[in-house]
């Protein structure tokens, strides 16, 4: 991985980790663009910036950290199905990250689901957690462990469906990613010591640029997605996906065939 490659990955990263279009998706896809998917340290770069990412929600929402210890009690509540799955199908999980037939697969049906969601539960009315409803949400966003799906997509769409309003369902998702990605983090950090590979100095400052890149672009992400949602909706990022998975499709084949031939 080079340096341009780093910088687009982690804008890549800012712009879609908040956005209900996949953002593991989307750097799958730029990655196996720029022929570096299978690399070990893309695969690290591509979690560890998520650092940077879940820092924007902490600046943005600074106050609401300090508001009681109920919030980290729910938190703590929707985290627990992420590590009980995300360590039960960690293998597999990592079967499929380098798969972009997946990606479009899972871009296509998340797609038509977010051209319905609003259709279906509307914007909510309720503005409080519950114990229950934290817990629920945890397990919708543990559908996001399949490529393409979206963690903020799931987990919004899991709050909508408890009758949440859009924004409380988005502003909880980015909570939720803080120890969601936090402790992904952490562990395929330790997943690479344990198996003996090693940081270059190159690779260490191209982990700083990519973790600072994305925490800009993610600030000005999370404030452009919640003031366009709570007025417009899904739909854009439902024909969004659709149009992306379908183009991925074709990409793949198109390129299949030229290896054929």
């Amino acid at each position: 991985m080079d340096t341009l490659q780093a910088v687009v990955l982690a804008i890549i990263e800012g712009l879609t980790e908040f956005l209900p279009v996949s953002s593991t998706g989307h750097m799958i896809i730029a990655s196996s663009f720029f022929g570096i998917a299978g690399d070990d340290f893309t695969k690290l770069f591509t979690i560890v910036i998520q650092l940077g990412t879940i820092m924007s929600v902490v600046v943005l929402y600074f106050k609401r950290f300090f508001q009681s210890m109920d919030f980290y009690y729910k938190l703590f509540v929707a985290f627990l199905p992420a590590v009980f799955l995300g360590l039960l199908l960690s293998d597999f999980i990592d079967s499929l990250l380098e798969n972009p037939i997946t990606v479009a697969v899972s871009l296509i049906i998340g797609g038509f689901i977010l051209l319905k969601v609003d259709d279906w539960f509307g914007d909510g009315e309720e503005t409080e957690i519950s114990y229950l409803t934290a817990l629920k949400i945890g397990f919708f966003q543990c559908l996001a462990m399949i490529p393409g799906v979206s963690r903020s997509g799931a987990s919004i769409v899991g709050g909508m469906s408890q009758k949440l309003s859009r924004t409380v369902a988005a502003e909880f998702s980015f909570f939720l990613a803080i120890p969601t990605m936090l402790g992904a983090t952490v562990k395929k950090s330790y997943d690479y010591y344990e198996a003996g590979f090693q940081l270059s100095s190159e690779q260490v400052n191209l982990l700083i640029i990519g973790n600072v890149i994305g925490f800009i672009v993610a600030l000005v992400a999370i404030k452009s997605f919640i003031n366009y949602l709570s007025k417009h909706g899904f739909k854009i990022f439902g024909y969004y996906r659709i149009i992306a998975g379908i183009a991925v499709l074709l990409i793949h084949f198109f390129i299949q065939e030229l290896t054929v031939i």
